[in-house]
């Protein structure tokens, strides 16, 4: 089994990614940035959510030689032009912990009717190798941001989001119901379809 740097230092990421690609059969093993302690910080300084993991991507296979993947994440909440967008991991602030972007949200949003609170999730995965061409593959989960947290299980947004078709945040969901629907499944199984074939090229 070949290896791929999941360029990240986010344990909820890691975990939550290993369980997705090794469901979806990835002949890879995942290795996180925690194994490159000289790898460095890259600042997500892109215009897009493909810029910075083509950022974050490209770190990975500039400190390990090795095939990396890396994701971007981003909330786009209707009723505020889209915003917290791109900068959604740091929507309150550069080291802002889950809490404080989720308290930032919910103020931004005081008074708007349930209706009105109509949100998605995008998330861009990137995947770099050396001597072959970048790629991204894209998913989106969209729902409803609520007016209070619920859940004790993910991480980031997940206590306030509601997905359309459901009653339950993402946060009230097992981690295998969440891994089912999620913006982050949908495009790491591209990922894991696309590395599929290339090991079957291969072998």
């Amino acid at each position: 089994m070949s290896k791929l740097i999941l360029s990240t230092r986010n344990r909820h990421k890691i975990r939550e990614i290993s369980a997705i690609m090794a469901e979806a059969g990835a002949p890879v093993e995942l290795i996180g940035l925690d194994n490159y302690p000289g790898a460095p910080e890259v600042e997500e300084n892109g215009a897009t959510l493909e810029d910075n993991a083509l950022l974050k991507a490209h770190a990975g296979v500039n400190c390990s030689g090795l095939p990396s993947a890396a994701d971007d994440t981003g909330l786009f909440v209707d009723a505020l032009n889209g915003a917290p967008g791109i900068r959604a991991a740091r929507y309150a602030g550069e080291d802002a912990t889950y809490e404080a972007n989720n308290r930032k949200l919910l103020a931004a949003l005081a008074g708007v009717p349930a209706e009105r609170r109509t949100a998605r999730f995008v998330c861009v995965v990137s995947y770099v190798a050396p001597g072959v061409a970048p790629l991204s593959f894209c998913g989106e989960l969209a729902g409803r941001i609520i007016e209070s947290p619920r859940g004790r299980d993910g991480f980031g947004y997940d206590p306030i989001f509601v997905p359309n078709g459901s009653n339950r945040t993402l946060a009230e969901m097992s981690a295998a119901e969440k891994n089912r629907i999620s913006h982050r499944n949908l495009a790491f199984r591209q990922l894991a379809v696309f590395l599929r074939k290339v090991a079957r090229s291969s072998g």
